[in-house]
């Protein structure tokens, strides 16, 4: 049975890799992206994307969804959305004289919530109550969302006006945050002779089932994390909190809030995933320092000062990363 369980595993972790292959044949240039958008499918964190246009973050996504076999719907939000448009709203049926339910596009295995910050707080919370609770309410009937369920929200950092900038609380719940850069100059030229052959049409096959992703779930969650690695998670994050007491007096002058207990729990996550597509049991500690910029960087509220001085969340979690020693 031990022999069954570790060849299913190994299936599943070739299986991974094919997944990144048969994206690859549409999107080029984004494996980065690609990992970590199944870092959260793998392990029920949703995520935040942030890039300028023409990035391929949506075509990504999309091409995802045809590998794993998953309903995906994408929403452009905008300043005229409302909540009903997301969640679905009753309609009236005169046939049968009765109000019934028009579900919405947030019925859908993987939802690209398109510049999430256009629109207004009442439809950021109706989204914010998909995400944790995995259910939405209509009239006075809950549903629950179908599973696997996964949101990827983008966010257009050139671009503020006319935003809604996202509360603290609806960011925090973001397993992480990824930055989405330009492509190199192999990757640019290979991309535009694909999209410039209007005649490009790549056959995608389904890598994994729904079943395969529960069950990879599952697999992740059996990958070990020692106690001396959990601990330290913990440090890295307690860093961000009170930065004096790890040596941090520089970065302690610019950060305003550090890191949320669900930035332990991300990163403990996001480091066995890795630790599995990499084929491992168990966690190492580059596995927690390659995820903790993604996990940790929308999480550390920087003050005015620090945008004064051109200080990034990202320079204090390098500084962290540099100063908090692995606990023994």
């Amino acid at each position: 049975m031990e022999q069954e369980s570790i060849d299913l595993r190994k299936e599943h972790q070739e299986k991974v890799k094919k997944v990144i292959t048969e994206v690859g044949k549409v999107v080029v240039g984004q494996d980065y992206m690609i990992n970590r958008l199944l870092i959260g499918l793998f392990t029920q964190g949703h995520i935040l994307l942030e890039g300028v246009p023409g990035l391929a973050k949506t075509l990504t996504v999309n091409t995802l969804a045809d590998v794993l076999h998953l309903d995906f719907q994408r929403l452009q939000f905008t300043p005229d959305l409302l909540p009903a448009d997301l969640i679905g709203t009753m309609v009236y049926n005169q046939q049968k004289s009765d109000f019934e339910v028009k579900k919405g596009p947030i019925f859908a295995n993987m939802i690209l919530a398109d510049e999430v910050n256009r629109s207004p707080a009442k439809v950021q919370s109706a989204l914010l109550e998909a995400m944790q609770e995995k259910q939405v309410t209509i009239g006075e009937t809950t549903f629950k969302l179908d599973r696997p369920f996964l949101v990827m929200a983008t966010q257009n950092p050139v671009e503020q006006e006319g935003t809604y900038p996202l509360p603290e609380a609806q960011v925090d719940r973001f397993m992480m945050k990824v930055f989405v850069e330009y492509p190199q100059k192999h990757e640019e030229l290979e991309i535009m002779r694909r999209m410039a052959n209007m005649k490009f049409d790549a056959q995608l096959e389904t890598i994994l089932t729904k079943e395969d992703i529960f069950k990879i779930r599952d697999e992740i969650n059996t990958v070990k994390i020692s106690e001396s690695l959990e601990k330290y998670i913990v440090e890295l994050v307690f860093a961000t909190r009170y930065p004096k007491e790890y040596k941090l007096d520089d970065e302690a002058n610019y950060i305003m809030f550090g890191a949320s207990p669900r930035a332990s729990i991300n990163l403990n996550l996001a480091a066995k995933a890795i630790a599995f597509f990499d084929e491992r049991e168990f966690v190492l500690p580059e596995d927690i320092k390659e995820i903790a910029k993604d996990v940790l960087n929308h999480r550390i509220l920087l003050n005015y000062e620090a945008e004064a001085d051109g200080v990034r969340s990202q320079d204090i979690i390098d500084a962290v990363l540099h100063k908090v020693p692995i606990s023994k």
